[in-house]
């Protein structure tokens, strides 16, 4: 029931006059109500983002550990501006050493310092530009791949593959080809697929739906001439049909987000480390067990 008071009153957003039925209502429509709630939303995280940045400045966390002549691993982190599992791969790697008190591990300042008293000779290896000698013509490209002539100039020119010209003809990187090619492949491993029929006839899905479900999901998927397959496992998966087995392996994304570091840093543990990884198809895998090793708390006695 519509109330029956009828108050005069400015929008808050737009300025305009307009009548009130509540005492509550503050703006004239729906529309300014909703730009007002979003700039209410940006000034209140403005706000807490400004506090924040002024607590950081006020705290100084460095000036609170700069004279402690011990410091923990979140403290050594800081100290050293890097993260916690840098600071745990020095101690394993025995650059740094630690002492366990109760429930914490303290390092020495002095420790620390010394670690740079004796710094070792940094070199960047030269590169070394490697000369092409294998070379696809255009027409050797299409004849093994199956592609169009107009779409080899917009794959090459989208991935950047050398080429050069020769007699009127083009001629293309096979190393750079071939490589393209071998990371679009599908998975070794899979070797059952559903056509799209076959999964319009199971499933009793739309090819929108599909496609969607598809593209959500990461469901692998290889093309033979003009017909798109999909790999059975990983649909039926998806689907809750089958149960999904215990990856061995983290992708990069995973192990980044499960361990807090950025990809450089996921890539130099595991090039240090010797880590095992992979590659199957435009992914890169890194061997679970091995990094959830790296990453334990270490033990020292």
């Amino acid at each position: 029931m519509k109330s029956r008071i009828e108050i005069k009153r400015i929008c808050a957003w737009c300025g305009k006059e307009f009548i009130a039925y509540k005492t509550t209502t503050n703006c004239c429509s729906h529309k300014c109500g909703n730009a007002l709630y979003k700039k209410r939303k940006r000034d209140a995280a403005i706000i807490a983002n400004n506090n924040l940045t002024k607590k950081i400045v006020t705290e100084k966390p460095i000036e609170k550990i700069k004279d402690k002549p011990f410091l923990t691993i979140t403290e050594t982190a800081i100290y050293l501006g890097v993260t916690r599992p840098t600071i745990y791969g020095y101690l394993k790697r025995g650059d740094l050493k630690a002492t366990r008190i109760g429930t914490k591990f303290l390092l020495s300042k002095d420790d620390i310092n010394n670690m740079f008293n004796h710094p070792a000779d940094f070199k960047l290896p030269p590169k070394e530009k490697q000369a092409i000698t294998e070379f696809y013509t255009t027409a050797e490209i299409i004849e093994k791949f199956n592609v169009s002539e107009s779409w080899i100039f917009v794959m090459a020119r989208k991935n950047k593959i050398p080429k050069t010209f020769n007699r009127g003809k083009t001629y293309w990187s096979k190393k750079h080809v071939d490589a393209y090619f071998s990371s679009k492949a599908p998975d070794a491993d899979i070797t059952e697929w559903y056509s799209v029929q076959e999964v319009q006839d199971k499933f009793q899905m739309s090819l929108n739906a599909i496609y969607s479900f598809v593209y959500k999901n990461a469901i692998p998927k290889k093309k033979v001439g003009i017909t798109v397959y999909y790999s059975k496992k990983h649909f039926d998966i998806a689907k809750g049909i089958r149960q999904a087995e215990e990856p061995k392996y983290y992708t990069v994304q995973e192990a980044m987000e499960k361990f807090k570091i950025t990809r450089d840093q996921l890539y130099h543990y595991t090039k240090y480390h010797q880590i095992p990884k992979i590659k199957k198809g435009k992914y890169t895998l890194i061997s679970k067990p091995e990094l959830d090793n790296l990453f334990e708390d270490p033990i020292i006695e």
